[in-house]
């Protein structure tokens, strides 16, 4: 039989194009599998308040009545409009090793967007920026993380043999957390402080921390990202949802928000002790046992954080508030016994994301890709 492309209509059908990913990953020991409810919940239109305004279809490929491939369509207008595009997402990408499958895949895609008035295709995007994109060309053989994509080495052979290219690259860095913080940080964060009157906020719980400061701390995401790839300003319904969606699995003693003298964020630096081996024994289920997992991670042993969400307001950039940041969660990492801490992806022209870690010891060990193709 040959290969069947089949859009998903139902929520059982949406439930296969969840699981496909497990399936496919089963037995690989690099990737972090998603949890099956953040899926459900972004990919759900009755759940996403993107859907408000995107556009979306998503699509399983069949051979020999098994499942072989995904792949969800995406058109983002505010995005579109902002950067002046007619482009559709592909995303949620995965697929055994056939290139006859991936390009199916694909072409799905590339026919769905040309018929929503779409000139080019670019991915793998999300709904938003916020959202997993990016697809890995290097660091096969490092773990994946919860707000990553991992994927099988074959995967960026079939794009490029598929027409696609190019289009942006976020690179990610794994840095050796010092056993001592330097005396002298603590002074340059010290004098940052006071010239700004600056204030790094320290919280009871998590409760007074998403009251007080939850819009604001994506408020300020907006500003920071604004102009960063494919980015598209997120609105009051996507800020409460991604409230919920990021600040669930949280340490009060991992996260830095600065404010100024108006109670305003101006920084803020998020991060999470890694969940990837938590989500390895999860397989995606928070039941029966994959809250215990995840809380083990982020309670008890573990020798990575995750950098997860970094900002400062542009008009701080370049002023050293990245030196608070620092001053406060460093000795944290080292007295809670965490050896490295992993950066979130980078775009690889931001340098003044990547020059912040100019101070301490890192190697750049992943690399991940956005292709695009015109339709």
């Amino acid at each position: 039989m040959g290969i069947i492309i089949r859009e998903v209509k139902t929520n059982k059908d949406l439930e296969k194009f969840i699981r496909f990913k497990y399936t496919l990953y089963k037995k690989n020991k690099y990737a972090a599998p998603p949890l099956f409810m953040d899926d459900r919940l972004n990919l759900r239109r009755d759940l996403n308040p993107a859907f408000k305004f995107c556009e979306a279809a998503y699509f399983l490929a069949y051979k020999d009545d098994k499942i072989v491939g995904r792949v969800a369509a995406i058109i983002n207008p505010v995005a579109n409009e902002k950067w002046g595009v007619k482009h559709v997402r592909f995303g949620f990408i995965d697929f055994i090793d056939d290139e006859e499958i991936s390009r199916a895949l694909l072409e799905t895609v590339e026919n769905w967007g040309e018929s929503k008035g779409m000139n080019a295709i670019h991915g793998p995007l999300g709904f938003t920026d916020l959202d997993h994109e990016g697809m890995l060309v290097e660091g096969f053989d490092k773990k994946g993380t919860l707000a990553t994509i991992y994927n099988y080495p074959y995967y960026p052979v079939h794009m490029e043999k598929h027409g696609y290219v190019k289009d942006n690259d976020w690179v990610e860095y794994l840095i050796t957390v010092p056993e001592v913080f330097p005396e002298k940080y603590f002074r340059i964060a010290e004098i940052i402080k006071q010239k700004y009157n600056l204030t790094p906020k320290r919280f009871k719980s998590k409760k007074e921390l998403v009251k007080k400061y939850g819009k604001k701390v994506f408020e300020l995401i907006n500003e920071s990202y604004k102009d960063l790839y494919g980015y598209s300003v997120l609105n009051e319904e996507q800020i409460h949802f991604y409230i919920k969606l990021y600040l669930t699995f949280i340490r009060l003693d991992a996260i830095s928000i600065i404010i100024d003298n108006n109670d305003d964020v101006i920084a803020l630096g998020i991060s999470i002790p890694s969940l990837t081996n938590a989500l390895q024994k999860a397989k995606g289920k928070l039941f029966p046992f994959g809250w215990f997992y995840l809380l083990k991670a982020l309670y008890y042993k573990n020798d990575t954080i995750d950098l997860y969400l970094m900002a400062v307001r542009p008009d701080y950039q370049n002023k050293g508030v990245n030196s608070i940041m620092f001053a406060e969660l460093m000795p944290n990492y080292a007295k809670n016994g965490y050896k490295h801490a992993e950066s979130n992806p980078e775009l690889e022209d931001n340098t003044k994301m990547s020059a912040q870690w100019g101070s301490f010891e890192y190697v750049q060990h992943k690399r991940r890709r956005a292709y695009t193709k015109k339709i």
